[in-house]
C-alpha cells in the first residue's frame, strides 16, 4: 500500500513524514513525499498537509502543473482515501475568507473564517493543546474519545455547512472544527504528527481505513 504526502512547498513535512513512515512500517505500507502527479495517480492513499495562509497554499498547489488535477481525480473519481491536515483540510471547503475570497476544492461545503473567541482574553492564533469533543463516530476515530488532546496552530477555522460532516470540535471561546469527513475524505485542523498518542492513533486508523 502506497501513501503519498503531497509536497507543494507549503511547510516543513519532516515531522509528518516521520510519523506516517513509522506507522506504515508497522502495517507493511510505504510512504513517500512527492510533488509528482504520476505518484499521486498511483497512490492508494493521499495526505495533503499545509501550513500558512489559505490563499498562498491554494495558489501554490495550483502552480504545480497537474498536481491538483491528479489529487482530484484520485479522490473524487477513484475514491482513494484522503486526509487533509491543517490548511490541507481547510482547502477542502467551498470558500476561504483569509485576506480575500479564494475558492477551495468544494469537497465539503462551508467556509474558512477567522477565529473570533467570545472571551477577549483568548489569543489568536489558537496555539496549543485542546480537548477534542467527538460529534460523530467514524473509523478514523476508533480508540479516540472526547477529552483526548490534540495540538492546534491556526488563526482561521472551517465552518461547515452540514453538521453531519463535522466529526469533532474543540472549544476555544467558540467551537473550532477539529475533524471533518465525508465519503472517502477526512481532514484535521490539528496536526496529528504533533499530537502524540491521539495523533498516532488517527494516522494508524487512516492507514487501515477502507471507505
Amino acid at each position: 500500500m502506497l501513501t503519498v504526502l503531497v509536497d507543494y512547498d507549503s511547510g516543513n513535512l519532516h515531522s509528518a513524514e516521520k510519523a506516517f513512515q513509522k506507522t506504515a512500517a508497522e502495517t507493511g505500507g510505504t510512504v513517500i513525499v512527492t510533488d509528482k502527479p504520476e505518484d499521486v495517480a498511483r497512490a492508494d492513499r493521499i495526505v495533503l498537509p499545509g501550513d500558512g495562509a489559505f490563499p498562498a497554499c491554494r495558489r501554490a498547489l495550483g502552480a504545480y502543473g497537474g498536481l491538483f488535477e491528479a489529487i482530484e481525480e484520485s479522490v473524487t473519481v477513484k475514491g482513494r482515501p484522503f486526509l487533509g491536515i491543517c490548511v490541507g483540510m481547510q482547502m477542502m471547503t467551498t470558500w476561504g475568507r483569509e485576506y480575500e475570497d479564494v475558492r477551495g476544492f468544494d469537497w465539503v461545503g462551508g467556509e474558512v473564517v477567522k477565529i473570533t473567541p467570545d472571551d477577549p482574553s483568548l489569543k489568536v492564533p489558537h496555539m496549543g493543546w485542546n480537548d477534542l469533543v467527538i460529534d460523530h463516530p467514524h473509523p478514523v476515530l476508533e480508540g479516540i474519545a472526547t477529552g483526548d488532546h490534540a495540538y492546534f496552530v491556526h488563526s482561521y477555522h472551517f465552518r461547515v455547512t452540514d453538521p453531519a460532516e463535522r466529526l469533532a470540535y474543540a472549544n476555544y471561546g467558540t467551537q473550532i472544527t477539529a475533524i471533518i469527513g465525508r465519503d472517502n475524505m477526512v481532514g484535521t485542523q490539528f496536526h496529528p504528527e504533533k499530537s502524540q498518542a491521539t495523533g498516532m492513533r488517527l494516522i494508524r486508523n487512516f492507514l487501515a481505513w477502507r471507505p
